[in-house]
């Protein structure tokens, strides 16, 4: 089953000190591209992390985020002494300088203000490590498991569109079966009228039989079977062994494209042209989501 690029991923793991919450987005891209938002706590594992990543994502724009809470009473706040000398001389200087009073309680101004408090967090222990990676493991999983979900829709897309196009290709044949007694009755129609020109009727045979082979399209349509059914066998095919299918798709629906408009310029046929304007319709739509596809 195929994945798609998109998808979400939570990690949650805790230690007696910490609890860490590891999240994950992937978007598409044709190659592997993260940005990561970890504590600096947590910056030495960070090449490991995106080792692991880069192994089993594959591909994709990716954003990790991490986020850590203290659960150990160890954890404690200070009042930021500096800053809120800071504030209380830049409040007296305001006062001087407006002529209004100063405040009656300091207490309720000054504890209002930002960066009042300092957060003394736990060193981080080795133990921490294990939970970090227990939480990244988790938010991978699923994601993954969100990836395979999207994915079935996406391959729900694309049974869809693959049958529309073979369905279209269908109504090519009876338009096709009329098509070269039109082409030749017109030829001799316009020749009929040039009464004044000697030609060698079995060189013009040979001519029109020639040029009519020109316009036959049995051969694309045939090639064009067989890029539905390769399409619909890519996206059965085990992702697991045979990596993403997304570029093997994407490649496949370019000679789908070919195909169709070798069809469309050989057709010389009106009803012929507008089912080959629908099946670029269908195609378009494919190769928009193909791009979506790990």
């Amino acid at each position: 089953m195929i994945q798609s690029m998109t998808g979400f991923g939570r990690g949650i793991s805790s230690s007696p000190s910490k609890k860490i919450i590891v999240d994950l987005k992937s978007l598409n891209s044709k190659q592997f591209d993260i940005s990561m938002r970890i504590p600096s706590s947590l910056r030495e594992y960070e090449i490991e992390a995106r080792n692991i990543l880069a192994k089993r994502m594959e591909r994709g724009k990716v954003d990790l985020s991490v986020q850590t809470e203290n659960l150990s009473v160890e954890a404690s706040a200070t009042f930021n002494v500096p800053m809120l000398k800071e504030y209380k001389a830049q409040c007296e200087e305001m006062a001087r300088e407006l002529g209004i009073p100063l405040p009656a309680d300091w207490y309720s101004v000054l504890m209002r203000l930002p960066d009042v408090m300092v957060s003394e967090p736990n060193a981080f222990e080795e133990e921490d490590k294990a939970t970090f990676f227990t939480a990244l493991e988790e938010a991978l999983v699923n994601l993954q498991s969100f990836r395979l979900q999207e994915g079935k829709k996406l391959y729900d897309f694309f049974c869809s569109k693959i049958a529309n196009i073979g369905e279209l290709l269908g109504q090519v044949e009876p338009y096709e079966a009329e098509r070269v007694p039109r082409i030749r009755a017109r030829l001799e129609e316009q020749l009929s009228r040039l009464t004044s020109i000697e030609y060698d009727a079995g060189r013009l045979e040979q001519e029109m039989i020639f040029y009519i082979e020109k316009l036959d399209v049995t051969e694309e349509k045939l090639r064009l079977r067989s890029h539905l059914n390769y399409f619909l066998a890519t996206l059965d095919a085990d992702c697991s062994k045979d990596g993403g299918q997304g570029k093997k798709l994407g490649f496949i629906a370019q000679e789908m494209g070919r195909e169709i408009n070798t069809l469309g310029s050989k057709a010389n046929h009106a009803e012929i042209q507008k089912i080959v304007v629908k099946m670029k319709d269908e195609l378009e739509q494919i190769k928009e989501q193909v791009l979506n596809v790990l």
